[in-house]
């Protein structure tokens, strides 16, 4: 079966990249990376507000393009390619798509709507430990009180959990922006391009009409919202396997040792090779799993995880691979194969590792 992006497709791609070789340029990102935020707001206002990106795979009753998740790929990978430093994945491949997955036509409306309008940011808050089983680690609670409930409890790791929008929080509800009760703090982290936080309720009160699940159906939910997310981030790892690649490759045509280039190198030629096969062998997990989206189940779930699981990996190979052979200035925070090297060390880990995924698979297989 061939998997390739259809002429709308590659021209979104390569509107994607001219944009983001400016936008997203290294230069921009340290500079996002230093800022109060982690990120420009006027660039996610653009790519949000004026390109539409945001509003992709919305669909058109809540005011987005109605696109699917094969649509949104050329766009997640360019900004894999361009380690892009802002809230899309978080909004876009996170809340938004909780919303999609479980959320009531008017919660839609009230959320979705000013997403794709790039009015309104958020994410979702799911973990309290390190990242297995989510679903089997809970302990914030939802409890009754009168009218609406009482959330209290910690969340950890939540991406871009330190600015204000909306939190789908994994006790089954959404926690509109501004509500009191929300302690939210900016947790270090190795990839300096993306923010984690975390967020703490304290007494929150939240109204029945935020309850996205009902009781018993948010395992279920979280589950599919897990195979979005993954399949984004898949895409999302391959732009930037195959941005260390171009740099690797460039690099050694025009580094000399011993009056020639590197590239002319045996070593250097079959360390190239083994990053192109990683590259190719990925776009093609991550393809498969983005077209599978659409009809979920089972299927979308193994394809899922093995494109979390192979693209984590081929990422962060195709990183360090770079960094060797760019040698000793390789080695340097100032250049840019680091916070390739760095997003692709701290992907790994987001949204479950890859031995985590492995065992996932062979639980959908049933084995």
């Amino acid at each position: 079966m061939k998997f390739s992006f259809d002429e709308e497709q590659l021209e979104l791609k390569r509107s994607a990249r001219k944009f983001l070789a400016t936008h997203s340029s290294a230069e921009r990102v340290r500079a996002a990376m230093a800022s109060p935020l982690g990120y420009d707001e006027a660039v996610y206002q653009t790519l949000a507000a004026e390109l539409g990106w945001v509003a992709l795979a919305i669909p058109e009753a809540y005011g987005g393009l109605g696109l699917s998740a094969v649509d949104l790929v050329p766009v997640l990978e360019e900004m894999g390619r361009a380690n892009y430093a802002g809230p899309f994945f978080s909004t876009v491949c996170l809340a938004a798509n909780a919303l999609l997955v479980c959320g009531t036509d008017a919660q839609r409306e009230r959320y979705l709507t000013p997403i794709a309008a790039g009015e309104l940011l958020g994410t979702v808050a799911f973990a309290e430990a390190a990242f297995g089983d989510a679903t089997a680690t809970v302990a914030a609670t939802l409890t009754p009180d009168g009218d609406g409930y009482r959330l209290d409890g910690v969340k950890r790791y939540v991406l871009d959990g330190h600015l204000e929008g909306l939190l789908v929080v994994l006790a089954r509800l959404a926690v509109p922006p501004g509500t009191a009760g929300v302690v939210r703090e900016v947790t270090p982290t190795v990839d300096q391009t993306r923010r984690l936080a975390t967020v703490r309720f304290e007494g929150v009160a939240v109204s029945a009409d935020d309850v996205l699940a009902q009781p018993g159906t948010g395992r279920v939910a979280f589950e599919a919202l897990l195979d979005r997310a993954i399949t984004a981030l898949a895409a999302e790892q391959v732009g930037g396997a195959e941005a260390c690649l171009d740099m690797a490759v460039d690099y050694a045509k025009v580094r000399k040792q011993f009056g020639r280039p590197i590239g002319t190198f045996q070593a250097i030629q079959h360390t190239c090779a083994n990053m192109l096969l990683r590259v190719e062998s990925a776009k093609s997990a991550a393809y498969y799993a983005a077209a599978t989206a659409a009809d979920g189940g089972r299927e979308h779930t193994e394809a899922a995880s093995i494109a979390k699981s192979y693209c984590s990996e081929a990422f962060f190979q195709c990183a360090a691979d770079s960094i060797q052979v760019h040698g000793g200035i390789g080695f340097t925070w100032e250049h840019e194969a680091h916070l390739y090297f760095k997003r692709a060390r701290a992907g790994e880990h987001f949204l479950g590792e890859p031995a985590y995924h492995r065992e996932r698979v062979l639980r959908a297989l049933s084995l």
